[in-house]
C-alpha cells in the first residue's frame, strides 16, 4: 500500500508493529536514513539494537545470499520484544530475496524495513510493497518540510516554549538546511537553552544557526551601510593585515547591498523583502538590515551598486595601477558618505 506524505509522517512516529514491512525510498539518502531511523526506533525502542532485536543486511549481499533475509525473519533474540530485519540500499537485484521474504512472513516474525534510492514505478521491490496488503511504501522527496515535521524535530530536541518570530525563523531555517543539519541545530538550540525557562527568541536561533561564510565581513559592511566613515580606516587596516582579498570585499559588499536593494524595492515594503530572503536572515542581523534598507532607500542603493560594479571592473582591469585595497577603501568611504545624505 502507498502512504501519502502526510500519513507517512504520522506512521513513522507511531508504526503498526503487526505489519509485515515498510519500504522507504527516495533520491536523498540523508532524508531516507532519518525516516528509517525514526521508524525503527519507534518499533524496537532505544535499546532494541543493543538487545539484538535489529538485523542489518546490506542490499547487495542478498544477491550472494538470497536466504539471509528469510532467516533473519525467523531468528529469535535473547531478549523479548519486537524485532526488525533492515535491508539497506536495496535495488531490484535484491528483489527475489525480498519478495520471497514477504511471501514467507508470518505473525511473530521480524518486521521488514527496506530502504532504497530512487525507484521507478516499474521497480519490482516498489511494486511488491505497494501491492502487498500488509506492507507500506513511502517515497521521500526533496520537498520543503511541513509544519508537522518541523514541530516533530523541535519536540524531539525538547524545545516547546518558542515565541512567534523564533518559530518563523526556525521554519525558514528548516527549508534551507538539510534535515540532518536542521536536527543538529535544534539539538544545539536545546543545549543553548538548558535550564532556561524563557521562550526561545530570534536571538537564540541566530546564535545557534550555522554561520555563513559572509559573516566574517559583517563588521566592515555594517560600518559602510550605516555611514560610520570615521570607523572605516582601522577596520580596513585589520582586514588587509589578515590577508583579505580586495575583490572578496567588493563581492561581499555587492551581495550585501543587493540584498538591501531587493528589500527596499519590494512592493510589500522592506520588512516583506527581508522576510523573503534566501538563505533566511535571523534575529538582530535581520533587524539591522531592515534599518539599513529603510534608511538608504532604493535610489541610493542603486547608486551604490553602480559604484561597486565600477570598482570591481577596475580591480579586474589589466591597466589598473592604483593599489587595490586603496580603491576599495575609497569606494567604501564614498558609500559611507552617501549613507548620510
Amino acid at each position: 500500500m502507498k502512504l501519502s506524505a502526510r500519513d507517512a509522517n504520522r506512521y513513522f512516529s507511531k508504526p503498526d508493529p503487526d505489519r509485515t514491512g515498510l519500504l522507504i525510498y527516495g533520491p536523498d539518502a540523508m532524508r531516507v536514513a532519518l525516516k528509517r531511523q525514526e521508524v525503527i526506533a519507534a518499533l524496537i525502542g532505544p535499546q532494541g539494537e543493543e538487545e539484538m532485536r535489529l538485523t542489518r543486511i546490506p542490499g547487495g549481499e542478498l544477491r550472494k545470499d538470497p536466504a539471509r533475509l528469510g532467516d533473519a525473519l525467523k531468528e529469535v533474540s535473547f531478549f523479548p520484544g519486537p524485532r526488525v530485519a533492515f535491508v539497506e540500499d536495496a535495488t531490484d537485484t535484491a528483489a527475489p530475496s525480498i519478495l520471497a521474504a514477504l511471501e514467507d512472513w508470518a505473525p511473530g516474525d521480524a518486521q521488514i524495513i527496506v530502504t532504497a534510492g530512487q525507484l521507478k514505478a516499474s521497480s519490482k521491490v516498489r511494486k511488491a510493497f505497494e501491492n502487498h496488503p500488509r506492507t507500506y511504501a513511502v517515497g521521500i522527496y526533496n520537498d520543503p518540510p511541513t509544519r508537522e515535521e518541523i514541530e516533530a524535530d523541535l519536540k524531539g530536541a525538547g524545545l516547546k516554549n518558542i515565541d512567534r518570530e523564533a518559530m518563523t525563523d526556525l521554519a525558514n531555517l528548516a527549508r534551507e538546511l538539510d534535515p540532518g543539519d536542521f536536527r543538529q541545530t535544534c539539538e544545539k538550540l536545546a543545549l543553548y537553552k538548558w535550564n532556561d525557562d524563557l521562550p526561545v527568541t530570534s536571538e537564540d536561533v541566530a546564535a545557534c544557526a550555522p554561520v555563513s561564510t559572509e559573516a566574517a565581513l559583517d563588521d566592515v559592511l555594517n560600518i559602510v551601510a550605516e555611514g560610520r566613515a570615521q570607523e572605516l580606516g582601522p577596520v580596513m587596516r585589520k582586514l588587509q593585515a589578515q590577508g583579505v582579498n580586495p575583490v572578496t570585499l567588493i563581492i561581499s559588499a555587492t551581495r550585501h547591498f543587493r540584498a538591501l536593494y531587493t528589500a527596499a524595492s519590494d512592493p510589500g515594503g522592506a520588512a516583506a523583502g527581508i522576510a523573503r530572503m534566501r538563505p533566511p536572515i535571523f534575529g538582530p542581523r535581520r533587524d539591522r538590515m531592515l534599518r539599513q534598507a529603510s534608511s538608504w532607500g532604493a535610489p541610493k542603493l542603486e547608486e551604490a551598486l553602480t559604484g561597486l560594479t565600477d570598482t570591481d571592473l577596475k580591480l579586474r582591469s589589466a591597466g589598473q595601477h592604483a593599489p587595490d585595497m586603496a580603491l576599495v577603501e575609497r569606494m567604501f568611504l564614498r558609500m559611507s558618505m552617501l549613507a548620510r545624505r
